[in-house]
C-alpha cells in the first residue's frame, strides 16, 4: 500500500472532510511547500534541524500534541477502503493504525531525516530493530552482506548467528580500512549490502565513507551505515551512504532513559518497509510509542550543543591522558590512524566524537581502574551504553563485545583491557579530571599498574 505513495514526508494537513476540493486543495498545496528534509537547504545538521517543518500543538501550542491513539477514525465508510487500497494516506493526514504510521512518530522521523540529510526516515522501538529491519528488507533468503569485522556485539551476533540460521543470509567480515579486501569480498550480483559503522564500536576506527560508497555502488550494492557513535559529527548520507541507522537511545536521547532507533534513507526504501505485504517494519512491528517520540523530539534541538561539549571534553581528557603516558585511542589525537580522514569528512565545529578508549592491556587492570573511578573518586559509572551526561565506562571485551569469540576480538582489534569511555559533561572539566588523576594515583599505589 505505501510503496507507491510519498507517505513519509508531506507538509499537508487533512481538512475536516475526507475528500478535498476547492479552497481545501489550495490550502493543502501551500502547506505541501513547507520545508522538509528533502527540500531544505542543508548546511550542517543543526541548520537542517532548524529548517525542518515544525509541528504545532492541536490548539496552537509551540510543542506538538501527542497523538496517543492506537487506531484512527474516518468520517465516511468509503474512506477506509481507499486508505487500505493506498489511495489515501499520511501524506494527506489519513492514518489507519499506529503500527503503520502515527503523526507524532512521523514528526520525529522528519526531524531525524533532517538531521541526517536524507529524503525520509522512520523511527523504531530500538536500534537493533532498525538494523535488523533494514537488512531484512534489503536481503532475501540466500542474500549476502559484506560487513566490518568491528561492530557492536549485538549486530555481529545478528549477522554471524541469527541471520544464517533463520534467514539463510550470510555475511563476509572484512577489515573496513582495507579497501582492496572490501572490494574483493563484494560479489556483484550476489552481495546486497555493505554494512559498517561510521565510527566503530569500540575501537573508534573511522570509515572512509566516500571511498567505501564508491566501491559498493560500482557493484550495485547498497551502503548501510550505523552512525550511532557520531551524530552531528559525521553525516554519512552526505558522503555517499544510502541508509543511515541510529540507536537513538545513545547521544540523541542523552538521558539513558529511552530505547529507540531510526532508519534514515530514500523515501522509496522507507515506504517499502511499510508495505502491507512485504514491509519489514510493518510486518515485524518494531513500533515506537508516540509518547517516546514526543520526548525525543523535544531533545533533538539541543543535540548539537550537547555533542559539541561531549566532543570537547573527550578531546581534553584524551590529550591529558596521552601526556600521562596512557595508551589512549581517540580520533582527535594526531597519532590516530584516521585523524586526517575524520578532519576531512567530519562536520566542522563538532569535534572528533564523544568517546575515547584506554587500553589497559588486561581485564584485571581495566576493572581495577574502573572500580577506582566509580567507587573511590566518582569520576563516572561502570555501565554500558553511551551519550549520557555522566561518564560511562565498560570493558568492551567482556561486555558490549562479548558476543565475539577470542579470534573475532583479536581481528577486530579489541584488547582484553580495552576500556570504552563515553565522556559526559556534568561538573567542571577541572573537577572531573582531578577525579581521574586521583583514581590513577591510587591504582599506581596499588602496584598493579605502573606508569
Amino acid at each position: 500500500m505505501a510503496t507507491t505513495h510519498g507517505f513519509v514526508f508531506s507538509g499537508k494537513k487533512r481538512s475536516g472532510a475526507d475528500d478535498l476540493d476547492g479552497e481545501d486543495k489550495k490550502i493543502m498545496a501551500k502547506k505541501s511547500m513547507l520545508p522538509t528534509a528533502a527540500t531544505a537547504n542543508w548546511e550542517d545538521p543543526a541548520a537542517a534541524l532548524a529548517g525542518a517543518r515544525h509541528e504545532f500543538g492541536e490548539h496552537g501550542g509551540v510543542n506538538m500534541s501527542i497523538e496517543a491513539s492506537a487506531t484512527f477514525t474516518v468520517m465516511e465508510p468509503e474512506t477506509m477502503r481507499r486508505m487500505f487500497a493506498g489511495e489515501l494516506g499520511p501524506d494527506r493526514d489519513f492514518f489507519i493504525y499506529s503500527r503503520h504510521f502515527n503523526p507524532t512518530v512521523l514528526n520525529l522521523s522528519r526531524q531525524m531525516a533532517a538531521l541526517e540529510g536524507t529524503e525520509a526516515a522512520y523511527c523504531t522501538a530500538s536500534g537493533m530493530s532498525a538494523i535488523s529491519s533494514v537488512l531484512l528488507q534489503l536481503c532475501s533468503s540466500g542474500g549476502h552482506v559484506v560487513a566490518s569485522r568491528t561492530l557492536y556485539g549485538g549486530t555481529h551476533a545478528l549477522l554471524t548467528h541469527f541471520f544464517p540460521r533463520s534467514c539463510n543470509i550470510t555475511t563476509s567480515f572484512v577489515d573496513i580500512c582495507n579497501h582492496d579486501m572490501v572490494n574483493d569480498a563484494i560479489v556483484q550480483g550476489k552481495t546486497n549490502v555493505l554494512y559498517f559503522e561510521s565510527m566503530s564500536n569500540p575501537t573508534l576506527t573511522v570509515a572512509d565513507i566516500p571511498e567505501l560508497s564508491r566501491i559498493a555502488h560500482d557493484k550495485g550494492v547498497t551502503v548501510v551505515v550505523d552512525n550511532t557513535f557520531a551524530p552531528m559529527v559525521i553525516s554519512p548520507a552526505r558522503l555517499g551512504a544510502d541508509v543511515v541507522l541510529h540507536s537513538i537511545s545513545k547521544f540523541i536521547s542523552g538521558g539513558a532513559d529511552i530505547i529507540a532507533g531510526a532508519v534514515c534513507g530514500p523515501a522509496s526504501l522507507v515506504n517499502s518497509m511499510m508495505d502491507l505485504h512485504q514491509g519489514a517494519l510493518m510486518l515485524l512491528g518494531p513500533t515506537m510509542n508516540a509518547k517516546v517520540a514526543f520526548e525525543l523530539s523535544e531533545r533533538l534541538p539541543h543535540l548539537g550543543i550537547r555533542m559539541k561539549e561531549h566532543c570537547n571534553r573527550a578531546m581534553t581528557y584524551a590529550t591529558k591522558m596521552k601526556k600521562l603516558g596512557l595508551k589512549v585511542i581517540y580520533p582527535g589525537l594526531e597519532d590516530h590512524p584516521q585523524h586526517q580522514l575524520l578532519k576531512s569528512i567530519g562536520n566542522k565545529e563538532y569535534g572528533f566524537g564523544g568517546l575515547l578508549c584506554l587500553d589497559m592491556e588486561t581485564e584485571e587492570k581495566a576493572n581495577r581502574l574502573m572500580n577506582y573511578l566509580q567507587n573511590f573518586t566518582q569520576f563516572g559509572f561502570m555501565a554500558v551504553s553511551l551519550g549520557y551526561y555522566e561518564n560511562l565506562m565498560s570493558c568492551s571485551g567482556s561486555s558490549t563485545s562479548s558476543e565475539l569469540n577470542a579470534e573475532e576480538k583479536a581481528l577486530a582489534g579489541i584488547s582484553p583491557g580495552l576500556v570504552r569511555m563515553s565522556v559526559g559533561y556534568i561538573g567542571t572539566v577541572e573537577q572531573k579530571w582531578g577525579q581521574f588523576e586521583k583514581a590513577l594515583s591510587r591504582m599506581q599505589d596499588s602496584g598493579l599498574f605502573k606508569n
